[in-house]
């Protein structure tokens, strides 16, 4: 570990990336988020990696993947590349369904457009 890097507090991460310190504790409890480092005091003190690690598992949260598919992605992070096959699968399957969540919600949209159009052309005294 490099000694000049820049090491930040729970709270100091709990603004940053908008996750509440409970949610934070939760992360590493349940495996999501690798092991943080402690200072002599027992703090946690989170290093530029573990945000970027943080902003990723945000990524994934946005994709709708589950709490257990990312924990297992996690696992297998941690596990070492031998396991980047199957990282690559967890993460093509979340691919295809949001791809299949986009399309769902393209054609939800074009409903709406349409029925938006039909208003348009209308004078709405009501």
């Amino acid at each position: 570990m490099n000694l000049t890097e820049t090491r930040y507090t729970i709270s100091e991460v709990a603004a940053s990336t908008g996750l509440s310190q409970h949610t934070l504790r939760w992360y590493e409890r349940i495996g999501l988020m690798p092991h943080v480092d402690r200072s002599h005091s027992g703090q946690r003190r989170f290093s530029d990696r573990d945000l970027h690690w943080l902003a990723f598992v945000g990524k994934l949260r946005a994709t709708g993947m589950s709490v257990a598919d990312m924990v297992r992605y996690a696992e297998l992070v941690r596990e070492g590349e031998h396991t980047s096959g199957e990282r690559r699968a967890l993460l093509e399957r979340t691919r295809d369904d949001v791809r299949a969540r986009i399309a769902e919600l393209t054609d939800a949209l074009a409903v709406l457009d349409r029925k938006i159009g039909t208003y348009a052309g209308r004078s709405c005294d009501r």
